[in-house]
């Protein structure tokens, strides 16, 4: 019997470490070669980590939301090798989520889909070979989150279907898609029982902020730290815009779906031509405005891992239907995992909107370095006066937020009521 140490491989693209962010064995598992051993983070993707050969786990080096170093320990084999050698994993190759009733291949590499509950961590590197004195368990084995990959995870929010309920039969208890599959067809989903009404609670559940989770959270952080933020709200009558989308969708079906958003957009894209102020990114280490000519509009999405914001790029170059698609492809991606960094970088002004749930007002967090994010509001019939009579429209606020230190109030209200034009007025949306 030999030791065997599987070492964080270099991930590519310049990553220099990674975020441990799950561990799929646990010490005393026998794996075979390629059965996957971890689940590890970069600010680009999310892959699994193969075991080089076949053996038995007798060490791990971490826990979920540290941080290693590439090249660093991470996991200890015992095996029928006659030499102990120290290696590192088959270099994760980067392609896209498998689709819903594929199996899981040996080292698949999901690009940006981390599950709720990753993030970054300080970590200091285990130094040394061989066997080390104190290795962690992963916490995932010890009453945390269930273990399962980004697909079977996916699988599940498809399915509707509770992870924390599916017993796994995976290494470590990890749930596969069989085990999706089988609890699916059991029909056993029901909800955990709840205690009576005006039954006293107790009890305080600790949940570590790690992951995707944590990368928004510091994102956001960063962004309330640095953009001194002020908001701009307006009223929007959305009558006449609400009819001609109702018409075009009855009368144009055939092109697609219309929703609000590829008509604010356009509105938007309209308003940035007199307004080139809004529609940038600032580099305020450098003090540079970077300001764009085209509108790469990102829309926030959310996602069973966290928010994201997929980017429709040269939306001024797109018709409405064109944008509707557009919109819908990205967030099909950003919500499967299977979109790619390029499709989630780079936007020069955001949109960001809950539907049904949209409220009266918001205070929209600016996606740093953006300088501006515009808000959309719920559509509610209110009574509003109109040449001396109280009629019944379709109004909604927009919500915006600027960065006060290269948008002025009177630019941003300025802007806002170029945007309100088109929205009220949509015949405009189309004149050059």
């Amino acid at each position: 019997m030999a030791r065997r140490i599987v070492k964080l491989p270099d991930i590519g693209e310049g990553t220099t470490e990674a975020e441990i962010v799950a561990w799929l064995v646990k010490i005393g598992d026998t794996v075979t070669e390629e059965d996957p051993l971890a689940e590890v983070m970069t600010d680009k993707a999310t892959v699994e980590i193969p075991s080089p050969v076949a053996g038995t786990i007798v060490g791990l080096n971490g826990k979920v939301g540290e941080k290693l170093p590439v090249g660093s320990d991470l996991v200890v084999l015992e095996t029928e090798a006659a030499e102990s050698e120290v290696s590192s994993p088959p270099a994760p190759h980067p392609g896209p989520l498998p689709a819903r009733g594929e199996r899981e291949s040996a080292s698949p590499a999901i690009p940006l889909a981390p599950p709720a509950g990753r993030g970054r961590g300080p970590r200091e590197a285990w130094e040394g070979e061989g066997q080390p004195a104190e290795l962690a368990l992963p916490s995932g084995f010890s009453g945390g989150k269930p273990l399962a990959s980004p697909a079977v995870r996916q699988q599940a929010w498809d399915l509707g279907i509770e992870l924390q309920f599916v017993p796994g039969t995976g290494p470590g208890g990890r749930i596969t898609h069989e085990d999706v599959d089988a609890y699916a067809a059991g029909g056993s989903r029901a909800a955990p029982s709840r205690a009576p009404a005006f039954a006293k609670r107790d009890g305080i559940e600790d949940i570590q902020i790690v992951g995707l989770r944590r990368a928004i959270a510091e994102h956001m952080q960063e962004s309330a730290r640095r953009i001194p933020h002020f908001a701009y709200v307006e009223e929007v009558d959305v009558t006449a815009l609400e009819e001609l989308r109702e018409h075009l969708n009855e009368t144009r079906g055939d092109r697609g779906h219309l929703t609000l958003l590829p008509f604010l957009i356009r509105a938007i894209v309209n308003a940035i031509v007199d307004h080139p102020q809004v529609n940038a990114r600032y580099d305020d280490e450098a003090g540079v405005l970077h300001r764009h000519s085209p509108a790469h509009i990102g829309i926030a999405t959310q996602t069973p891992g966290g928010l994201m914001v997929p980017v429709v790029r040269h939306a001024e170059a797109l018709d409405l239907w064109q944008v509707a698609a557009e919109i819908q492809r990205l967030s099909e991606a950003a919500r499967s995992g299977k979109a790619t960094r390029d499709e989630l970088t780079g936007s020069t002004i955001t949109v960001t909107s809950l539907g049904r749930l949209g409220g009266l007002v918001a205070t929209p967090v600016i996606n740093h370095p953006e300088v501006a994010i515009v808000g959309v509001n719920r559509i509610d019939e209110r009574p509003v006066a109109r040449g001396g009579q109280v009629v019944i429209r379709k109004m909604m606020n927009l919500s915006s937020s600027f960065d006060h230190r290269i948008v002025d109030g009177w630019e941003a209200a300025s802007f806002i009521a170029k945007v309100k034009g088109y929205l009220e007025q949509p015949a405009t949306l189309f004149i050059d």
